[in-house]
């Protein structure tokens, strides 16, 4: 199968309570996927966010393609940049934010555990 991008679904949203709005590209709609919640690229451009939520019975992977972002975890806010893994599981929680002029974008997959 192939999906092109006509066939993808484009969003502004605000995410999980976050600062501003997120552009989201979901690749394929959750109705379509047996094993994962959600895939797609997200661009946050600066002073926008996506709020702390946390992740129960499901692991959520950020790759980051471009753009640097602060991750808040339990242990406090960490930098990340281009080819960076953000992995979060297992009941824990974290948010992201771009304090940055240069949009941030990362490809993120929720696996249902």
């Amino acid at each position: 199968m192939i999906r092109h991008t006509s066939d993808m679904q484009f969003t502004e949203v605000q995410m999980r309570g976050g600062n501003g709005l997120c552009k989201r590209l979901e690749l394929l709609p959750q109705a379509e996927m047996k094993h994962c919640r959600f895939m797609g690229c997200i661009t946050i451009d600066k002073g926008n966010s996506i709020g702390a939520h946390d992740h129960v019975n499901e692991t959520e992977y950020y790759w980051i393609v471009s753009g640097e972002g602060v991750v808040t975890e339990a242990d406090g806010d960490k930098a990340v940049g281009p080819g960076d893994l953000v992995i979060t599981g297992g009941g824990a929680s974290h948010a992201i934010r771009n304090e940055k002029d240069e949009p941030l974008v990362f490809m993120a997959i929720i696996i249902l555990d």
